[in-house]
């Protein structure tokens, strides 16, 4: 939420307006108020906060390494890959690694036709 709102809801609550009733003005969670006056108790300031981290902390980092590692291991399953690689990486973190190379197990490039009966 912007700052600007906040402000705006933290006055009108300090001026004596219900926390319910601001739920219903502003169309916001008690428990959004809630935090937010808990924050400001706590550091004096109900601004949102910055510098968490966003998204998964990625144990894939250098992806040339591990694309050639695909290359040479293709033929293993995702499960023993995990065994093969030389750090720790569960085979599900190898399948989204895989599906990021854009690497296949496909040895036909194209799909068989249909012979009709």
């Amino acid at each position: 939420y912007s700052y600007d709102l906040r402000q705006k809801v933290i006055q009108a609550i300090d001026k004596g307006m219900r926390k319910s009733e601001a739920s219903r003005v502003f169309n916001l969670s008690r428990n959004t108020m809630d935090l937010w006056l808990k924050r400001r108790e706590e550091t004096g300031n109900y601004q949102a906060s910055v510098g968490y981290q966003k998204g998964n902390r990625h144990k894939i980092t250098d992806w040339k390494k591990f694309q050639e590692f695909a290359q040479k291991n293709g033929e293993k399953t995702q499960a023993e890959m995990t065994q093969a690689w030389e750090g720790e990486l569960s085979r599900y973190t190898i399948g989204r690694g895989l599906k990021q190379i854009n690497f296949t197990r496909k040895k036909r490039p194209m799909g068989t036709k249909k012979e009709m009966n």
